[in-house]
């Protein structure tokens, strides 16, 4: 993540001063740029997953406006045939591509995984090597 930005969801020297600002300027905003630093680093989380509920909520309405206009008939049976037969293989390829983009998405998140696991034992391996030679860590049990 680039953490280069100015105003982060961290206690920097500008997220404070912003606060101050906000309190004294009307506490609302003061209160709310305290929010974004306490829990800045959660709203990308609660974005997707926001955003995943409604795209799943939105699929729901559209799959059953599909079926309800599955019911109608223009009075030719061989095009209303014709019609489901269609309407039928679209669903198909729509559920292939919902399962597609769900291995995708699974993908995604044990590449993150992955990935915050490998930096973690670089952290460590780094830590442990720089430790000066005669200092033994202490263990509280």
């Amino acid at each position: 993540m680039n953490q280069s930005a100015l105003i982060r969801p961290e206690w920097t020297p500008a997220t404070i001063a912003l606060m101050v600002l906000g309190f004294v300027v009307f506490w609302p905003l003061g209160l709310a740029m305290l929010a974004y630093i306490i829990f800045g680093d959660r709203l990308r989380g609660f974005k997707r997953d926001a955003n995943d509920r409604a795209d799943r909520w939105f699929a729901g309405c559209r799959r059953a406006s599909r079926r309800y206009n599955t019911h109608f008939t223009t009075g030719n049976v061989a095009f209303d045939d014709w019609r489901k037969a269609e309407i039928d293989r679209m669903e198909e390829e729509r559920r292939k591509l919902d399962e597609m983009r769900e291995e995708f998405d699974n993908y995604m998140r044990e590449l993150r995984r992955a990935k915050d696991q490998e930096e973690f034992d670089r952290f460590m391996r780094d830590r442990k090597n720089n430790r000066p030679a005669g200092e033994n860590p202490v263990v509280d049990l």
